[in-house]
């Protein structure tokens, strides 16, 4: 539990993320690639201020994910990004005005359910693997 601000923050950053690229590709309206090449179009989209904005917020909630995917296990960390469903969900309410209706409710209730259950199995797990760390190992007990 101890890098659940890292976990968390990659969470936030990746639903910052994809409420960017949905401000960003409202902000450009329909694409069509009719009489364009489609790189320049691909280009116009990729350097407009919003989806720029929202692909650079991508790289730091990467960058995070790969720091706590080298502390933790991958079965702990990865089930954690789920809560991003969660996140956009409520955020596209308030910001995009975006249905919420009882399913969604539901599906929400249950992400929030499976990643409480999944926190509670990575309890006590840290001081298992802090204590097999390489750098942990005594230098006169280390493999020659």
């Amino acid at each position: 539990m101890k890098y659940i601000v890292f976990i968390l923050f990659t969470v936030m950053t990746n639903a910052a993320a994809q409420l960017m690229l949905k401000q960003g590709m409202m902000s450009l309206g329909p694409i069509s690639f009719e009489g364009v090449n489609p790189l320049i179009k691909l280009l116009q989209i990729v350097f407009s201020p919003w989806v720029f904005l929202g692909l650079c917020t991508f790289v730091i909630s990467m960058a995070s994910h790969l720091y706590v995917l080298s502390k933790v296990e991958l079965s702990f960390a990865y089930p954690f990004l789920s809560l991003a469903y969660v996140a956009v969900a409520i955020f596209a309410y308030f910001v995009f005005r975006e249905d919420l209706n009882g399913w969604r409710i539901a599906g929400i209730a249950f992400i929030c359910v499976g990643t409480v259950l999944i926190a509670q199995s990575g309890r006590g797990h840290e001081d298992q693997t802090a204590s097999i760390a390489p750098d942990k190992i005594p230098v006169n007990e280390t493999v020659r």
